[in-house]
């Protein structure tokens, strides 16, 4: 029944998209319920019925698609409209970005909440990077006409501004977004900067009807964007300015990248840190991050929603590193009397660094050279950073004049921190649960969503190899950071990837590194041995040798494994650790036993084999016998042999019917069978004994 029901319905779609032929005629979207065709309720028309469109998911970057088919200026506002419960159009978010029209985006779905939407009537910012930058049009008598420069001041730039909803105008030049188009508007703007739309200005006829090149008014309006609440104006709640009313942001789904936009904007340097607080909200806006990464500004991707919880964002006032490949890498700037300054190498120290790395939330400079990152950019930095390390920022060093106005190619300070990440409370460094620094605090992360593969990027990352497990791990329920693992796919690091959260399970990661690497050692006391060159070993030939392999206790049991190579044989011997070590015993040593040896240390722990190596260690077997061991056992094999036959001598005597002999004879019997038995095997080349 269910797959009978799933054809009806595909059926159903394609007969939707043949009646309408891809398209939307203009007669096919309207906005009604407003005195003006550029604002009200959404309606499309389908198979001669109007219904209203779907308000979930709607943002202005979507609106202005609408506005600009209605002919009606830039988008000014979304908004969200209760009504009864019945089938309404659903527009794929999509079709906006594939540039699809909007008849091929139709879907009726049941809903309570439609779309309000706002267009501006007469005034339109075109070719800009967004909805609050380009070339000015007015519109009168239902024609649109370009502004020229000089018919329009700063005053008229900030009118225009708030009509569009944006922030005050950060730049009015000409030619900015193109040549004029004719039309040219004949009359100039008399604007006393207070009115609410442009066409409420008073204006005076002008002269023109055509602009001349590179005249063409060119507006960009700030974003109606603020941290506010913190101790700076670079951090605080985020807030967003929308239909004239200031609401702070939904925290749901950002990190640190998103985050760094935001900064960026507001030129407040590094995003340092992301939080969440608590709060008994109404309405807040809602910004998808993958909006903001794509380089819309953070109101084109604003929708009205409701949380009970919100963004909290800290950025470092003073300092940024740029052009790296991550937030903790760049090449090094200073903000003084709002203007940004690169650094001169030879004004740079690893104590500075290590103030840099901390005040931007980063673990300890890992690398610190000129030129990394670029060239300096004019102007530099004028003084000499004296910091002590300890300092909580780069500001707070002292500092002394320096001769440099400008730096040296090469010379401009790029800074390279390490990630604050660790695993904790496994048997090594390289398993247990994974932490991030964050806001200066140790945090573990929720295990929801991780899989082997950004589980490897951790390992890589902390130098443990590759990734062998992830498990689960139950703890009090409290704050902890959530790492989107689909972050990794992008190379990021796992810095740029947190967002906070609440959860009762962290996540626990066991990397192939687990292993401490095993020490390999021959006993400095042992006789025929020396110390050669390039940390190898010299024996006397004929002499004994022992090699001791061992590893710290991190788990019980395992084994070694000796492994000796030459120029052309290899060998293994292996022993269980007991006491976590194993010695390997060579009576004779003869010129094969010439060459490399290593201890491989493997221990079968949480359902898997883990090994780890030893340095190797080089012996060299010198090429004449030691003259000491031949005179011993050229003495004390012939006094063997003689001591079994005299004991053989007695033992025949006493098997004759004589009384058998005294406790202390069958001592040396026992002795000197026990050394007999020994001595052939001395010649197999390695004892292996393990104490």
């Amino acid at each position: 029944m269910d797959h009978l029901l799933l054809l009806l319905l595909l059926l159903w779609s394609s007969g939707i998209s043949e009646r309408n032929q891809s398209s939307a005629e203009p007669d096919e979207v309207r906005l009604v319920g407003k005195a003006s065709h550029c604002g009200g309720t959404l309606e499309m028309k389908h198979v001669r019925e109007w219904r209203p469109v779907d308000f979930y998911n709607w943002t202005l970057k979507k609106a202005a698609v609408v506005c600009e088919h209605l002919d009606c200026g830039s988008a000014v506002s979304v908004q969200e409209r209760k009504s009864p419960r019945r089938l309404v159009w659903s527009i794929r978010p999509d079709c906006f970005q594939s540039g699809s029209k909007l008849g091929d985006c139709l879907r009726l779905l049941p809903s309570t909440t439609i779309l309000n939407l706002t267009c501006l009537d007469s005034v339109r910012l075109l070719n800009g990077s967004s909805l609050c930058s380009g070339g000015l049009q007015v519109k009168s008598n239902q024609r649109w006409s370009s502004v020229c420069e000089d018919d329009f001041d700063l005053q008229d730039a900030e009118v225009v501004c708030r009509e569009l909803g944006c922030g005050p105008p950060s730049l009015l030049q000409g030619a900015l977004y193109g040549e004029a188009e004719a039309p040219v508007w004949s009359r100039e703007f008399q604007c006393g900067g207070h009115e609410s739309a442009l066409l409420d200005c008073r204006s005076s006829g002008s002269a023109r009807s055509s602009c001349s090149p590179g005249k063409a008014a060119g507006l960009t309006c700030s974003e109606p964007v603020r941290l506010v609440g913190g101790a700076s104006r670079c951090a605080g709640t985020l807030e967003v300015k929308h239909l004239g009313e200031w609401r702070p942001v939904d925290d749901n789904g950002w990190t640190m990248k998103p985050a760094a936009v935001v900064c960026e904007h507001l030129d407040c340097g590094s995003a340092v840190s992301v939080g969440l607080i608590f709060k008994s909200y109404g309405s807040v806006w809602r910004i998808n991050p993958d909006c903001v990464q794509s380089g819309s500004p953070l109101r084109e991707c604003a929708i009205s929603w409701s949380s009970s919880s919100i963004l909290d964002l800290t950025c470092s006032d003073s300092v940024r590193l740029l052009n790296g490949s991550s937030l903790c890498s760049g090449g090094l700037q200073v903000k003084s009397s709002q203007r940004w300054s690169s650094v001169c190498e030879d004004d740079f120290d690893l104590q500075d660094a290590e103030v840099v790395c901390r005040e931007l939330g980063c673990g300890p400079p890992s690398l610190l050279q000129g030129a990394l990152y670029g060239e300096a950019e004019a102007p530099v930095w004028s003084r000499e950073f004296q910091c002590g390390g300890h300092e909580s920022a780069l500001l707070d060093c002292r500092s002394s004049g320096s001769a440099r106005s400008s730096c040296s190619p090469g010379k401009a300070a790029g800074l390279t921190c390490s990630e604050p990440v660790r695993l904790v409370g496994g048997a090594s460094r390289c398993a247990g649960t994974l932490e991030v620094k964050h806001l200066g605090e140790w945090r573990p992360v929720d295990d929801n969503g991780w899989t082997m593969k950004p589980a490897a990027v951790v390992c890589e990352h902390l130098d443990c190899g590759s990734a062998v497990s992830i498990g689960q791990k139950k703890s009090t329920y409290r704050f902890v950071l959530k790492i989107n693992p689909d972050c990794f796919k992008l190379r990021s690091s796992l810095r740029e990837c947190v967002e906070p959260s609440y959860s009762s399970s962290v996540l626990s990661v066991t990397c192939s590194d687990l292993l401490a690497q095993p020490s390999i050692i021959v006993p400095a006391s042992m006789d025929g041995v020396s110390e050669a060159q390039q940390q190898g070993l010299r024996v006397s030939r004929g002499s004994s040798l022992t090699i001791s392999c061992s590893i710290q206790p991190q788990f019980p049991g395992g084994s070694f494994q000796l492994t000796f190579t030459s120029s052309n044989t290899a060998y293994n011997y292996t022993q269980p650790a007991v006491n976590h070590s194993a010695h390997f015993l060579f009576p004779v040593t003869e010129p094969a036993h010439q060459g490399n040896y290593s201890c491989f240390y493997r221990v079968y722990v949480f359902s898997h084999n883990f090994s780890s190596e030893s340095r190797q260690l080089s012996v060299t077997v010198s090429g004449h016998p030691d003259p000491t061991g031949f005179i011993i056992r050229a003495l004390v094999l012939p006094l063997i042999l003689l001591l079994e036959n005299v004991v053989l001598y007695f033992y025949c005597k006493a098997s004759r019917g004589q009384k058998l002999g005294r406790p202390e004879n069958n001592k040396l019997v026992n002795f000197g069978v026990g050394a007999a038995e020994e001595g052939p095997a001395e010649e197999e080349g390695a004892h292996l004994i393990s104490r």
